[in-house]
């Protein structure tokens, strides 16, 4: 392995050592109360503290969060689809997404509570509801961009519409599907846990919330911690799957 390869794959924990150390000689420099900004030793003593409970809402949170993002891969997909094979959904649909998408998510959580009650319900919805729409915009896009000589040339050789879409648009869109998957992962967390923290019962959400109201203030930023990690997480799980299964469209970007 070179050495500027090397120092690539250590550069993210590199980063994040300077940035833990700076972080802990400011607290500890200015002496800054652990109520108003805690510092590392002290998240990481609540984790020790509150391991047991930290890892109950963090599994809630989690399988929730990825129901909800399971039902955006179903819906984004169909939607993209439809509204990138036709040039009429595309013009119908496209500012209607675009629209709701614009609809600030908090607003809505009150509204679900209304009509699905506290608990699981906001929480699956809210996830689905702020993840789906890159993955519409991203399939929609790979398959608008399909190059009309591309399609002119498969059409004179016998292909069909369909073909074209199935054959060769899905295939080309998939870089554009795993890019939209590791931006929709993330935003399903912050949807659930929105919820959690709105009209929830359980979940890395509520904890957090808790912990606010009690001013414990190391508890609540290891909350933060746990939700980074496991965003973090399922980003670098697609990442890998992503250059697995579609190495054709990185190559460039690969070569050493």
């Amino acid at each position: 392995m070179k050495p500027n390869k090397t120092l690539e794959r250590f550069a993210p924990l590199i980063l994040l050592a300077v940035f833990l150390l700076l972080w802990q000689a400011t607290v500890m420099l200015f002496k800054v109360p652990e109520f108003i900004f805690p510092s590392p030793a002290q998240i990481a003593s609540e984790f020790v503290a509150f391991k047991g409970p930290l890892i109950e809402a963090a599994w809630k949170t989690f399988w929730v969060t990825m129901l909800g993002f399971a039902l955006s891969i179903v819906v984004g997909v169909m939607l993209g689809f439809l509204v990138g094979s036709s040039r009429m959904a595309y013009a119908a649909l496209y500012p209607l997404l675009v629209a709701f998408n614009a609809v600030p998510k908090a607003a809505v959580v009150p509204i679900l509570v209304v009509w699905f009650g506290i608990g699981l319900g906001p929480g699956v919805l809210t996830a689905f509801l702020i993840s789906f729409f890159p993955i519409t915009v991203n399939i929609a896009t790979g398959l608008a961009t399909l190059e009309p000589e591309l399609e002119d040339v498969l059409r004179v050789l016998g292909a069909k519409r369909w073909d074209v879409l199935v054959k060769v648009g899905l295939p080309r869109s998939m870089p554009y599907f795993y890019g939209s998957l590791k931006i929709a992962i993330t935003l399903a967390f912050v949807g659930t846990v929105l919820a959690e923290m709105t009209a929830g019962d359980s979940g890395i959400g509520y904890l957090m919330q808790s912990a606010g109201s009690q001013q414990r203030m190391p508890l609540a930023f290891a909350g933060l911690v746990t939700i980074g990690v496991m965003a973090m997480a399922m980003y670098e799980l697609f990442s890998w799957i992503e250059r697995r299964t579609t190495g054709w469209a990185h190559r460039g970007s690969q070569a050493s």
